[in-house]
């Protein structure tokens, strides 16, 4: 995009009550920002959202010394901007009615990964939330997918963590502008992220991560991915926010199930109760639920001469061994085990390379 053509996006996206819907449709109306400018009042008026109000606030020209100073903050800090039309823009934020009209970004971020999941949950995470987010993405860690969170403390900043360890995307959505960071103390991790990954914001650079200002971050980690994770929530929290928008998106929401009586479950819980959310007990749920390509070759992982398979994938690989390829409930009954363990152990097995699911659900030894 142009200096010009972001000047005068900027500009729109300053006018008070203009936000990313009536934004959108003035857009639609008339092709691009200079030219609502430049629209007489009577033309105006003939959008959806546009009174007397707005249309006063449309000829303030205040809102171009706004943008013009936007505008050299971005140069100035090498901030990368993206227009919701553009092909540099998150594909599936683009579909979300209320996506933001521009986000702005730092690092080193590909949108083009297919594999894209958000990981979300409680400040206040306990052991089993930690240990349960790292081995997640541990075991994912072969499929190369690209991790999203909002960088706060607690589940977000150990989904980060986790994901910078085993050499994974990541990328944090923000509820400020980007000449700070929130909170603090998580500054130490910033450069790492922007190695690989980085952030997003739809904020302008002087914004202040205040209270609403999450709420809204919140959609965009929703509507960028495939997929919402819930680690652990309590009964309450912006994370079960998160997952409702998710679900209005009609994304794929996935909670982590705890004791009744832990406070930090009851949320994720709920969520499953209420059939807001599937259930997740290990990454082979999500590969299955997502129905993700395992044929690919994992990512820095040499072929072994020599698996090791445990007593169950023994029985499992001896048996197609003998048959040849077979579907997975057939699998299921000759081996004896329940279609939902079945389908878990035929995940580990594809990820250790001795076998391939075919079309239809059938597998075969490699």
């Amino acid at each position: 995009m142009d200096d010009q053509n972001l000047f005068n996006l900027l500009a729109l996206l300053k006018v008070d009550g203009v936000g990313d819907v009536v934004g959108k449709k003035l857009l639609h109306s008339f092709g691009n920002a200079s030219a609502i400018f430049k629209a007489k009042n009577t033309q105006l008026a003939l959008v959806d959202g546009i009174g007397s109000v707005l249309l006063k606030k449309l000829k303030d020209k205040t809102i171009f010394q706004k943008a013009e100073k936007e505008l050299d903050y971005i140069k100035k800090n090498n901030v990368n901007v993206s227009f919701f039309q553009d092909q540099n823009y998150p594909e599936r934020l683009k579909h979300c009615f209320d996506s933001p009209i521009l986000i702005f970004t730092v690092g080193n971020i590909d949108f083009e990964k297919k594999k894209m999941i958000s990981i979300v949950g409680t400040r206040q995470i306990t052991s089993y939330g930690t240990d349960f987010c790292r081995k997640l993405i541990e075991d994912l860690a072969p499929l190369d997918p690209l991790i999203v969170s909002g960088f706060a403390y607690g589940v977000d900043i150990v989904a980060h963590q986790a994901a910078m360890d085993y050499n994974l995307q990541t990328i944090g959505v923000l509820a400020h502008g980007l000449s700070q960071i929130y909170p603090r103390t998580h500054k130490k991790y910033m450069a790492k992220m922007e190695e690989n990954g980085g952030f997003i914001t739809e904020f302008w650079s002087d914004s202040n991560p205040d209270k609403e200002k999450f709420v809204r971050r919140n959609r965009i980690v929703a509507g960028m991915t495939e997929a919402t994770i819930v680690i652990e929530s309590a009964d309450k929290g912006g994370s079960l926010i998160t997952a409702n928008m998710a679900n209005e998106y009609n994304r794929d929401v996935f909670a982590v199930p705890g004791r009744v009586t832990d406070k930090y479950s009851q949320g994720c819980n709920n969520l499953i109760k209420t059939q807001k959310a599937n259930v997740l007990t290990n990454a082979a749920d999500l590969i299955y639920m997502l129905n993700w390509d395992i044929k690919e070759k994992p990512k820095n992982i040499q072929k072994q001469l020599f698996i090791e398979l445990d007593p169950n994938e023994q029985k499992v690989y001896d048996f197609l061994q003998k048959n040849g390829k077979e579907l997975l409930d057939i699998i299921a009954v000759q081996c004896e085990f329940p279609v939902f363990r079945m389908s878990g152990i035929l995940v580990n097995m594809e990820l250790k390379g001795v076998i391939r699911p075919l079309p239809g659900k059938l597998f075969e030894v490699i």
